[in-house]
C-alpha cells in the first residue's frame, strides 16, 4: 500500500509516517552498509551497473536492511540484491527474492476489473450499491470508476487511529473486507463522490474493488490473480496470500519495521505478520522483481487488456507534482521522463514498479525497511529518505538511458 497521496517516489520530499499506514520514511545509518552486494549472473548488463550498485548500497548504508533493483533498458537487464534478506540468519539479499509489493497490488486488481469490463460483466458506471447493497453509505453515488481512480471520497481505513495502533502492535486479528469497510465508513467522507477536481488516495477503494470482483465472478481475489494474470503470464512466484506469506521457499526478502527507542534504531521483522488480514486487495500481493516486470510489460504492451480498456486505464486525473492517477495506474513525472506504473508500501517494504509507456523498458525497486515512527530524528529521516529516492531515481534514469540530473542528487 502507499501513502494517502502517493507523490512521485523518485522526486518527492521525505515522508514522515503519521499513522500505521504503510509508508517508509528514513532512519539512521547502520553497519549494514558493509553487507554484501550480489548481481544476477544470468543477465546481460545495463548501461551503468556501477551507479545502480552505488545507489542501492547508499540506501543500505542509510539504514535499509536490504535493497532490490532490476532495470531493463530495452537492450539488457541488470538485477541487484544489496544488503540482507534476513537479519537473523544474515542471508544476503538475492536479486530475485520475493517481497511484499504493497499497493502495486492495486494495478493487478484494476487489470482484473477492466478485463471484466471488456467481457461486459462489469461497467465503470456501475455503482457500489448495485453489486454490494447496504455495504457503503451513499453507495448508489459511488461508481466503479471512482473506486479505481480514488475519486470516491471514501476515508482511508489505514488512517483510523485505533486500526493503526493495532497494526503496528502486530495484531493477528483476521479483519474481513466488510469489517475494514465498516472501519472506514465510521468516518465522514473526504469529499462527495466524484466531486469536481477532487482526488484522495484511499486504500478502502480497493478493498471494495476486491469485494466487487468476488461478487461478480464467484471466485476469490486470490484465485482471480492466479487464473487471469499469474497463470497466463507464467508467474510462479506471484500470489495474493489470505493471511501471512506462505509460498516463500528460501528466496524471500524479510521486511523490517523501523522504530526508535530513544535515539537507537530498532528493527522488527514483520515478514510473518498477517499482511493478508488487513491489506488484502489493497496491498497484499507477494512477487519478485522479475515477475513484476513481466506483469507490467504485459499490461502496457496490450497482452492483458484490449486496447480500449488499456486506454481507459491510462486516462489520468492530476494528483500533484505533474503526476496523474488513472485506473490503478500512475503516471510519474520524473527528471528523466514520464513513466507508468505504481508504488507500494507495507509495514516492512517500500517498492516501485514503473515502465515506459509501451512496457518495453521496466524498473522495479524495493527497500526492505519501513520507518513508521514519529520519534525518528529529522536527520535520520532525511538520510534514509534521500537515499531511497536517489536509488529509485537512478534506476528510472538508467531505464531511460539517462543519468540522474545534478538537481536530483541531494546532499
Amino acid at each position: 500500500m502507499t501513502s494517502r497521496t502517493p507523490s512521485t517516489p523518485v522526486t518527492s520530499s521525505r515522508r514522515r509516517a503519521v499513522t500505521a499506514a504503510l509508508v517508509c520514511a528514513a532512519l539512521l545509518g547502520t553497519s549494514l552498509a558493509t553487507a554484501g552486494t550480489s548481481a544476477a549472473k544470468d543477465r546481460s548488463p545495463a548501461r551503468d551497473e556501477s551507479s545502480l550498485r552505488k545507489a542501492a548500497a547508499g540506501a543500505v548504508a542509510a539504514g535499509s536492511v536490504g535493497y532490490l533493483v532490476r532495470v531493463d533498458d530495452g537492450s539488457g537487464v541488470t538485477a541487484l540484491g544489496t544488503g540482507l534478506a534476513d537479519r537473523a540468519t544474515r542471508r544476503p539479499l538475492r536479486a530475485d527474492d520475493q517481497f511484499e509489493i504493497g499497493s502495486n497490488t492495486k494495478t493487478f486488481m484494476a487489470t482484473i476489473a477492466l478485463q471484466l469490463v471488456a467481457e461486459d460483466k462489469l461497467a465503470l458506471t456501475d455503482t457500489v450499491e448495485q453489486h454490494l447493497p447496504g455495504v457503503v453509505p451513499n453507495g448508489e453515488k459511488i461508481t466503479v470508476r471512482m473506486l479505481l481512480q480514488h475519486t470516491s471520497g471514501l476515508f482511508d481505513y489505514t488512517e483510523d487511529e485505533a486500526f493503526g495502533k493495532a497494526l503496528v502492535s502486530g495484531s493477528k486479528h483476521p479483519w474481513t473486507p466488510k469489517e475494514i469497510v465498516a472501519i472506514a465508513t465510521r468516518h465522514a467522507p473526504t469529499f462527495a463522490p466524484g466531486a469536481k477536481d477532487k482526488w484522495a488516495y484511499s486504500n478502502t477503494n480497493y478493498i471494495l474493488v476486491g469485494m466487487l470482483l468476488e461478487k461478480i465472478t464467484g471466485r476469490s481475489p486470490a484465485t482471480l490473480v492466479q487464473q487471469r494474470i499469474a497463470g497466463p503470464l507464467g508467474l510462479t512466484r506471484t500470489y495474493l496470500p489470505s493471511r501471512s506469506a506462505t509460498n516463500t521457499g528460501s528466496g524471500y526478502a524479510h521486511g523490517y519495521l523501523l522504530t526508535f527507542t530513544g535515539a537507537a534504531p530498532r528493527y522488527t521483522d514483520v515478514s510473518t505478520w498477517p499482511l493478508g488480514n488487513w491489506a488484502g486487495t489493497a496491498g497484499a500481493i507477494i512477487s519478485t522483481p522479475q515477475e513484476l516486470a513481466r506483469f507490467l510489460s504485459a499490461l502496457l504492451g496490450g497482452t492483458l487488456l484490449p486496447r480500449e480498456q488499456l486506454a481507459l486505464m491510462k486516462q489520468v486525473v492530476p494528483v500533484g507534482g505533474g503526476n496523474g492517477y488513472g485506473l490503478g495506474l500512475l503516471s510519474f513525472a520524473t527528471p528523466c521522463g514520464t513513466v507508468w506504473g505504481h508504488n507500494g508500501g507495507t509495514l516492512g517494504h517500500e517498492s516501485l514498479m514503473v515502465a515506459s509507456a509501451d512496457g518495453r523498458r521496466t524498473t522495479i525497486t524495493d527497500a526492505t525497511t519501513a520507518l513508521i515512527d514519529e520519534d525518528a530524528t529529522d536527520d535520520a529521516a532525511t538520510k534514509l529518505g534521500d537515499a531511497k529516492e536517489l536509488a529509485q531515481l537512478t534506476a528510472v534514469c538508467q531505464m531511460e538511458g539517462k543519468v540522474v540530473p545534478t538537481s536530483g542528487q541531494k546532499g
